[in-house]
């Protein structure tokens, strides 16, 4: 049988120490984009988070009078109130976490909020200016993506 011997270290061997420790770009600076995203998603995940809590807030009936009471209101309105109820709190999870998934159900979110009041303005009233809110965080969650990306070449 054949000993085992401690072996001297090789100049390789001292090349991935030294290597693992040292870094070509200074840290402060590496990933900034990309940490500038995770906190705008963490702040989507708390307006999402407010948004699904009052959605629920109104099925319960915690907010609004006797007369807003959620089983007066029509088929349409109740749906999609239930509707945004879950995908928010879903969406702000996600988010929160910084997955794809999250992104991916918080865009669904969006894009239904704008459906709903630009093609059915029944429902909630058809606000301009919540549409024009959430195309501007659409605008900036897809700059900060794209910027995110540019940091980390394939």
């Amino acid at each position: 049988m054949s000993e085992l011997t401690p072996r001297e270290p090789s100049a390789r061997d001292a090349a991935i120490s030294v290597a693992a420790i040292s870094s070509e770009h200074p840290a402060g600076e590496d990933n900034l984009w990309t940490r500038r995203l995770v906190l705008f998603l963490r702040v989507m995940a708390v307006l999402a988070v407010c948004k699904g809590l009052y959605h629920w807030a109104q099925v319960t009936g915690f907010v609004g009078g006797e007369d807003d009471a959620f089983e007066y209101q029509p088929m349409a309105w109740q749906t999609a109130t239930v509707y945004f109820a879950v995908i928010d709190l879903v969406a702000a999870v996600g988010l929160w976490l910084a997955t794809p998934w999250g992104a991916v159900v918080w865009l669904t979110a969006v894009v239904s909020m704008a459906v709903i009041e630009l093609m059915f303005p029944a429902i909630y009233g058809g606000s301009l200016l919540a549409v024009a809110i959430e195309a501007l965080l659409l605008a900036a969650y897809l700059s900060m993506a794209w910027m995110a990306a540019r940091e980390r070449p394939p």
